[in-house]
């Protein structure tokens, strides 16, 4: 994707249980109206999600999430919405751009459906993968790293390179180091601090913390109660910008206006680079 700004990605879950907003969209017109209020509000794209990735969550089957997102991507895209289907899936992948989806957001970076690299290559659509090492209910397990940015690197890097064998053009290729996926709390913080590694590899990066438990926990009250999800916004603001400053080429967020008003100031100011941490 061609841009010459930051890239604004906001999130539209019609799910029941995702960990910030499930079960506020589940109607089809509440989710429409949700999806075009956040492209008024400054949204370049809106990723629409069936399916829930919180920690621990359970898996919906394919016609639950086809049946949950293609009505609303229908409406939106008619309206003119820039969509990126969030899914593992390669079906859901494939009958979401058949709706009028224009991207695929795999969070499993291709690893939990092999066909979803083909389905990207023949539609010619950007792709963001992802790093991923294990579905949400056994996520958690598998978060050991001796060098996180080293690994997560070198894991992104594999999935690039299936990506490309499958047909996908490079330009066609975003990353995302997938915080809070198989990460605890300092491995979240290592990978924004060394976020110029991964812009290094020459691909767009998606940066994704908005709401995230480790911004609940690093905000904890006294009694070490993590900051509820409606009151972390003003950290995920501050992760967005440090990660634009940094070179990321997007954000991933649900409050998308105070978002798109503060990168006007990082523009306006002259859009200032961060010093890397590398």
């Amino acid at each position: 994707m061609n841009v010459d700004h930051p890239v604004v990605m906001g999130v539209l879950n019609v799910t029941p249980d995702s960990f910030s907003d499930g079960g506020k969209y589940t109607d089809e017109e509440f989710a429409v109206a949700h999806g075009l209020d956040l492209r008024n509000a400054g949204a370049d794209i809106v990723d629409i999600g069936g399916e829930s990735t919180r920690p621990g969550a359970e898996r919906v089957d394919a016609p639950t999430e086809i049946a949950r997102v293609v009505p609303v991507i229908k409406e939106l895209a008619a309206a003119g919405v820039l969509i990126s289907i969030d899914t593992t899936r390669a079906a859901v992948a494939e009958a979401a751009l058949e709706a009028g989806a224009a991207v695929i957001n795999d969070v499993s970076g291709g690893l939990a459906d092999p066909a979803m690299t083909r389905v990207a290559a023949e539609a010619g659509c950007p792709l963001i993968l992802m790093h991923w090492r294990g579905h949400s209910r056994h996520m958690n397990e598998l978060a050991t790293y001796t060098d996180v940015v080293a690994e997560v690197r070198d894991e992104l890097l594999q999935r690039v390179d299936e990506a490309l064998a499958a047909g996908v053009a490079p330009g066609q290729i975003i990353l995302d180091p997938g915080l809070g996926f198989a990460k605890k709390a300092e491995h979240n913080w290592a990978l924004s601090a060394h976020l110029d590694v991964l812009i290094g590899l020459g691909y767009p990066v998606l940066f994704a913390a908005s709401r995230k438990t480790y911004l609940g926990r690093l905000l904890a009250g006294p009694d070490g109660t993590p900051r509820p999800v409606e009151e972390r916004e003003a950290a995920t603001l501050a992760t967005s910008l440090l990660a634009v400053a940094a070179g990321a080429w997007g954000v991933r967020v649900h409050d998308v206006r105070s978002t798109a008003d503060a990168l006007a100031v990082w523009r306006a100011t002259g859009a200032p680079r961060l010093r890397t941490a590398s």
